[in-house]
């Protein structure tokens, strides 16, 4: 059994990673190149941005040319993704109509239940990936099936409630390697890896 939780070897597991362009996806996927894994960088663009060495949202112009880098440092293969119509349609449009009503959305929630979990998802498997990673920073309990969902180690960076949503089978599916570490710990793993992404601020749109 390997670390993922597959009964095969790491070099025989196709691994997509959700490659924001931050500092947590990019450990993820360079912590498993380097454990042996087929290993292929996924980056969704979701915008167009003009100013986007400024910023500090997700999947923007300088974040999937971050990803490329790494992807390219470390090589193994990186795919960009053009997602602005689903983006639109299943977070924006639904930002703006929940916010009109005066309630208070939350867009990342969204995003997860939507673009990352669904269509990202959709697509490792349409590439026949054995799972689809993310930085996010929560644990995963399980096996194949029956999976469940856990704080991470490092409680002040838990994401586990943006992902309450999640359904089974897509848990069944996804994995988190991050779950287990403080973010300290992965900012000295992306020194360690020489990234240019690590210290790099994390998203906050």
């Amino acid at each position: 059994m390997n670390s993922l939780g597959f009964d095969k070897k790491c070099k025989d597991t196709k691994v997509v990673v959700a490659m924001s362009g931050g500092v947590d996806s990019s450990v993820a996927a360079v912590m498993l190149k380097n454990e042996g894994y087929d290993v292929i960088g996924i980056t969704m663009n979701l915008y167009s941005q003009t100013d986007a060495k400024s910023s500090k949202s997700c999947c923007s112009g300088r974040d999937i040319e971050d990803a490329k880098k790494i992807a390219n440092q470390y090589n193994f293969p990186h795919l960009t993704i053009d997602f602005q119509d689903k983006f639109f349609e299943g977070v924006i449009d639904n930002f703006v109509e929940t916010y009109a009503k005066g309630e208070t959305p939350v867009p990342c929630i969204q995003c997860n239940q939507t673009v990352k979990f669904r269509d990202l998802l959709n697509e490792a498997k349409r590439i026949n990936a054995d799972t689809l990673v993310t930085g996010h920073y929560v644990k995963r309990v399980g096996g194949a099936l029956n999976a469940k969902l856990y704080k991470a180690k490092d409680e002040k960076k838990d994401q586990s409630y943006f992902l309450f949503a999640t359904l089974k089978d897509q848990l069944n599916y996804v994995r988190f390697p991050l779950g287990g570490y403080l973010k300290s710990e992965i900012r000295d793993m992306a020194e360690n890896f020489d990234l240019n992404v690590s210290d790099k601020p994390d998203s906050q749109d």
